[in-house]
Order: structure tokens, then C-alpha cells, then sequence
């Protein structure tokens, strides 16, 4: 019972902090116009002076600047407090200065009479000294740090996002640390650009109390002499103590505060608290020390020098010196024990866990030793090219790609890459990393000096040449790439092929997760016991004849109401696929807006609809074999044609056979659509170009 009393306690406060630090705002503004109370007063000037010395200790004793990000906001509240506070005291000093030096509080008078004995001369110069060293050294030198960290942060963002960017595409991070980096970017920018200006309100400080305490000085004299009767003598002597104890109250917590400011922006991106930053550096150098310790020992032996002090400075720092060249030592030796441990076969694999070695990338790119360059070096293009996929994929198929991984794999031909998906090789090649690729797009001969190879996505006839051939190259007609560009087309040719495989159960979870909330119920009402899997399965029918499913919401309309029609899930996929038929039929269209399409003879047509049986909800096919191998061949005779001129019109069919047609036909050209009369929209207009007859 007490601890469950004890945690609705620590709630209810934890909800009402926002109104306690808006009212504590509100306090240090009344107390610019409310006259306070001595006991008060004094209990102000310790509040400021506990969180300067807080502001100091926090600051010394983090890691990195980042950690201390609302210094910036801390710096304002803390300032205004002082000033606030600096107006009362002056208040109270103008009004009661004439009745003595406890006119403040005890605080003030504590200053006052501690630090400068009571002497306002000795004061004067004490307070001079402490303002010169806070505003002309301290707070001088923060704000030109903070300036130039602000600039140089600033123009070095774009650098910094490319390089995330990079190791992004290099498979070196994930997107999770991809994310974090850019955030911790944005929030470094955002930081160093506040520090800069929070660096003026310390100067301003600064100079605040400069004034105030000539105000409280003069006006305390004319109030003293003009309206309280008392000699100059006296009056300069009360007031000006007073007024030297008050800028005294105020410039200490000023002098802390700016040297937190000043270790925050000199700390730069070094992590670790401030002791370990200094003496981390100075203990690299143990004969530094040892040099540093014969000199004042040399010092010592000077006539008039007090020897033992310098005998004492020069011991402390010889044996700092042994101490650490001595753990210098331990830590090698610590070092080399864990290098050889991890060196050991047997104890190679002892820090991976089980799900680390059987982990599988969905796709990941091996490239030979010769091939390293082209993620390694400083123009690298390769990881700049397989990143742009993933925005080319998302707009073009409304499909995440997964992130690819390259990686180096010495067992490897030294010019060769593999592609790899879910842990199985798929596609494979060679490149010559220092030539251009030379490609006829008629497949031809091709009358130039080169190695002879083959493009590896589409089989073409290609030279490597050497790249001061490349513009000749042009010149005749031929298609010139970069070996970057093979490797990429390939592997976008290869992940086309392979969408299907892509769309997992997580990646279509992430996809639903996306969806508006009405659209997500919709799914989930569905009368089956799994919605996430059957949408997954109409999406890889989709993207298996290069669908986009981008439209996520409509898809999930159609499968909805599909569903409620039949279970079969070829009827439901071609339900969806109607629903879609503007878009299918817009990403076929011609420059022209007509349809191009390759019909079937009537003939064909009769033979494909008397081998329909339908059996209850499914249909089945019963075309003799050899009767479906006289159908490729002559649709392979009219689709080739067009394939040699980089025409790609869609086959059109009936609805009842269109699955059929897309079985026989994705092996000769795979690339070719197959729509059904359903799926053509109204508002597009058809242009026959071809039609496949029997021979």
C-alpha cells in the first residue's frame, strides 16, 4: 500500500512540473517589480549561486555537448534569475543603504566583509579584477568558440549527410543507425547554433553588472548625502561596500556559469567528462613529464627560489609519470591478450550469438578483391547508385527494398560480384573495374579493339574497352556504360525478377502498418483467420508481373470485396487487378496515350476456352502439351520482333485464361504483359499491333 501511494505521489508531480517551472518563471520576472525581503533576498542569491555551481559540475562530468543540450535554456532561466535578483538587491540598497551594511541581507554583507575585509577600495579592485577576467577572458573566448563551432558545424552538415549516406548504401549501418545519425546530426547543428547565441546572454551579464554596480555606487551616494543628511565619507563607505558585496554576489555565479560554458564549447566532439578529455591527452606523454619534472627541479636550485616547494612539485609529477607509463604498460599488455584471443579459430565465434550467425540478408552484393574500390574509394559511385534503388523501387512499385548489403569476399574471382537473396546466389557476373562496357543494341558484331564478353542482365554482345575509346564508341552508335552501371542494372533487373520473394510477411506488415487506421481495420474485419498473409500473396502475384502496389489502400478495398465473393485467391488476384486497370493501363500506354496490344487469332482463342474445365470455384487447364508448346512458338515469333526494337506492347486475352496464357509466356519474355479484356479502362484507347496466329 505505501509504495503504490508513493508512486501516484511521484506521478502527480511528475505531471505538474510544467506548471511549477512556469510559475518559477513567473516569480524571477515579479521580482524585477516586488520589493523582497531581506530573508528572501539572501534566500535568492544562494538558489543562484547552488545551480551555478550545479550548471559547473554537470558540465564537467558529461560525456558529449550533446548530452547537455538544454544548456542553452538553463543559461537564459540562470541569467534572468541573477539579473532579477541584481535589481532587488539594488532596491534594497538604494532605500535602506543608509542604515549600514546589513541593509542587503546577510549574504551581501557575508561578501562583503569576507572577501574585501570591509575595504571598498579593496573591494573596487577585487570586483574590477573578477569582471575583467569573467567578460574580457572567460566569456570573450566562449562566444568565439561557440561562433566558429556554430560555422564550421553548420558547413560541415551536407559532408556528413552524404557520408551516412554512403556507409547507408555500403551496408556498413542499418536504417535504425542511419536514422540516429541524422538525428544526432540535426540536433548537433541545432545546439551549436543555440550556443552561439546563448554565448551573448553572458555577455550581456557581464556587462549588466558593470553598470549596475556604477548606478548603485553614484545613486547610493546622492540618496545618502541628498536625502538621509550623511557625510560623503560615510556614505561612499556604506554604499559602496554594499554595492561591491552585491556585484561580488552576482559576478561569482557569472564567473561559473560562463566557465560551464566556456568547457561545453571547448569539450568540441571529444566524448568523455572533462578530467578524462585532459589528463587522457597528457598521460600519453610520460616523458613529457619527466623532462617538465627535471626542469623544476632546476628551477629549485636557482638563488632566492624556495627549493621545496619546487622539490615537492618536481617529485608529484615524476611520480605521476611512473604511474601512468606503468598502466600504459598494463593496458598493452590487456590489448594484445584480447587481440590474440580473438585471432584464436577457437574463440572466434565466442561473442555471436546464435541468431547473429544464422542471420540472412534479404539481398546483399559480394564483390571480388578487385572490385573493392568501388565502395571504398573517396568518388565511389557503386553505393550511391544501389541507394538510389530504393527510391526508384518505392515510387515505381510502391515496394520498400530492403537495404542492400555489399561486402568483400576474398574467395571470389577478383573481378567478379554475386547477388544474393535470403542467403541464395540468384545472379552472378564479371566486370573490368578500370574499362567501359560497349554494348550493340542490335546485338551484333562490334568493330572495335576489346576484350569480347557478354552483358550479364541481358545476355547482349559487349566489349570492354578501354574508357579513351568510349566517345568513338558513341560516335558509332553503341551504348557505352560504366562498370558501376552493369553491376547496378543488373542487380535492379535482378530484384525485379525477384519481388515477389522480397514482399515477406514483415515487409507487408510494414506496409499495413502504414496504412490510415480505417483502412487497417477494413483488413482486420476480413472474414479470414489470416488478412496480413492473404494480402501478402496478392501482392506478390502482383509484383510477380511487375504490378505496382503503390495504391495500397485501393488494393485493399478490392481484396476486401473480393474476398467476400470467393476464397480462390487467382479470382481474388484478378478482382484486384480490375480495380487497378487505370493504373496497369496507363504504365502500358505508348507516348501516343493508345494501348498497344498483341491479340490472339480466333483460332487460338477457341483452343485456349475449350481447354477451360471449371470445377466449382477453381477453373483448371487441359491443353495438350503439345498444343501449348505450338502456342509459345508462335506467340515467341511475334513478341521477339518487337523485343529487337525495345517494344514491349501486352498481350491481350480473355479473363478466363489469362493466368494460363501468363504461365506459358513469362519463360520466352518475361517482361511482357499479359492483360485480360477486363482490365482494360475505358478511357483508354486500344491499338492492335500484332496478332498471334496458329502456323
Amino acid at each position: 500500500m505505501t509504495t503504490t501511494v508513493s508512486s501516484k505521489s511521484s506521478s502527480k508531480l511528475s505531471s505538474h512540473k510544467d506548471i511549477g517551472f512556469a510559475l518559477g518563471m513567473v516569480l524571477v520576472l515579479a521580482v524585477l517589480f516586488i520589493p523582497l525581503p531581506k530573508f528572501l533576498l539572501d534566500f535568492g542569491l544562494a538558489l543562484s549561486l547552488t545551480v551555478s555551481v550545479l550548471v559547473l559540475m554537470v558540465s564537467m562530468w558529461i560525456r558529449k555537448p550533446l548530452d547537455f543540450d538544454a544548456f542553452p535554456t538553463l543559461l537564459l532561466v540562470v541569467t534572468m534569475l541573477r539579473l532579477s535578483l541584481n535589481v532587488a538587491s539594488t532596491r534594497l540598497i538604494l532605500s535602506e543603504g543608509h542604515t549600514g551594511t546589513s541593509a542587503a541581507g546577510d549574504i551581501i554583507q557575508g561578501f562583503s566583509q569576507f572577501i574585501v575585509g570591509g575595504d571598498y577600495v579593496i573591494g573596487v579592485v577585487v570586483f574590477a579584477i573578477l569582471v575583467i577576467i569573467n567578460f574580457m577572458v572567460i566569456t570573450k573566448g566562449a562566444t568565439r568558440i561557440a561562433e566558429v563551432s556554430a560555422r564550421f558545424t553548420l558547413d560541415a552538415i551536407p559532408g556528413k549527410q552524404m557520408a551516412i549516406d554512403a556507409d547507408l548504401g555500403a551496408g556498413a549501418i542499418d536504417d535504425a543507425t542511419a536514422r540516429r545519425r541524422r538525428e544526432e546530426l540535426n540536433e548537433e547543428s541545432a545546439f551549436m547554433g543555440a550556443m552561439d547565441g546563448a554565448s551573448k546572454f553572458v555577455r550581456g551579464d557581464a556587462v549588466a553588472g558593470i553598470i549596475i554596480t556604477l548606478i548603485n555606487v553614484v545613486g547610493g551616494i546622492i540618496i545618502g548625502v541628498m536625502q538621509h543628511g550623511m557625510s560623503v565619507a560615510d556614505a561612499a563607505n556604506n554604499y559602496t561596500i554594499l554595492t561591491i558585496g552585491d556585484g561580488l554576489v552576482s559576478q561569482i555565479p557569472a564567473l561559473v556559469v560562463s566557465l560551464a560554458a566556456g568547457l561545453l564549447v571547448a569539450k568540441g566532439g571529444r566524448e568523455g567528462a572533462a578530467n578524462e578529455a585532459v589528463f587522457a591527452q597528457l598521460s600519453k606523454y610520460p616523458r613529457a613529464m619527466y623532462m617538465a619534472s627535471g626542469l623544476l627541479m632546476l628551477f629549485g636550485l636557482l638563488p632566492g627560489f624556495p627549493l621545496l616547494v619546487f622539490l615537492c612539485l618536481s617529485g608529484g609529477l615524476a611520480a605521476f609519470a611512473y604511474t601512468i607509463q606503468k598502466d600504459a604498460k598494463e593496458r598493452a599488455r590487456i590489448e594484445a591478450a584480447q587481440e590474440a584471443e580473438e585471432n584464436d579459430p577457437n574463440t572466434s565465434f565466442a561473442e555471436e550469438t546464435p541468431q547473429d550467425i544464422l542471420y540472412l540478408d534479404d539481398l546483399r552484393l559480394d564483390l571480388g578483391a578487385g572490385l573493392v574500390p568501388m565502395i571504398s574509394s573517396m568518388d565511389a559511385a557503386l553505393p550511391g547508385n544501389v541507394r538510389s534503388l530504393r527510391k526508384l523501387f518505392a515510387e515505381e512499385y510502391g515496394f520498400i527494398l530492403p537495404m542492400v548489403r555489399i561486402v568483400d569476399n576474398a574467395e571470389m574471382n577478383s573481378n567478379s560480384y554475386t547477388i544474393n537473396l535470403q542467403g541464395s546466389r540468384v545472379a552472378e557476373g564479371e566486370v573490368r573495374p578500370k574499362a567501359m562496357m560497349v554494348i550493340d543494341p542490335a546485338n551484333g558484331k562490334i568493330a572495335m579493339p576489346g576484350e569480347k564478353t557478354r552483358e550479364p542482365t541481358f545476355g547482349l554482345t559487349a566489349l570492354w574497352v578501354d574508357p579513351s575509346l568510349a566517345e568513338d564508341a558513341e560516335n558509332e552508335g553503341y551504348t557505352v556504360v560504366d562498370p558501376e552501371s552493369v553491376i547496378t542494372t543488373h542487380l535492379t533487373e535482378t530484384i525485379k525478377e525477384h519481388m515477389p520473394a522480397l514482399m515477406t510477411y514483415g515487409a507487408t506488415r510494414e506496409l499495413v502498418e502504414g496504412l490510415d487506421r480505417e483502412y487497417q481495420k477494413l483488413l482486420s474485419d476480413m472474414n479470414n483467420q489470416a488478412p496480413t498473409v492473404m494480402l501478402q500473396r496478392v501482392l506478390q502475384n502482383l509484383l510477380a508481373e511487375r504490378v505496382s502496389v503503390r495504391n495500397l489502400t485501393l488494393i485493399v478495398e478490392a481484396l476486401t470485396e473480393g474476398a467476400t465473393q470467393t476464397s480462390s485467391l487467382v479470382k481474388i488476384t484478378e478482382h484486384v487487378r480490375q480495380k487497378l486497370s487505370n493504373q496497369i493501363c496507363q504504365n502500358l500506354a505508348d507516348g501516343s496515350g493508345f494501348l498497344p496490344v498483341v491479340t490472339m487469332s480466333a483460332e487460338w482463342e477457341n483452343a485456349f476456352l475449350q481447354a477451360v474445365r471449371r470445377n466449382g470455384d477453381e477453373i483448371d487447364f487441359v491443353m495438350e502439351p503439345a498444343r501449348v508448346q505450338e502456342f509459345v512458338l508462335d506467340a515467341k515469333k511475334v513478341l521477339q520482333a518487337f523485343a529487337q526494337r525495345d517494344e514491349w506492347p501486352a498481350v491481350l486475352v480473355t479473363p478466363e485464361v489469362r493466368t494460363f496464357v501468363r504461365s506459358m509466356l513469362e519463360r520466352i519474355s518475361p517482361a511482357t504483359s499479359i492483360i485480360s479484356h477486363n482490365e482494360v479502362h475505358r478511357k483508354i484507347p486500344i491499338k492492335t499491333v500484332a496478332v498471334i496466329n496458329a502456323d
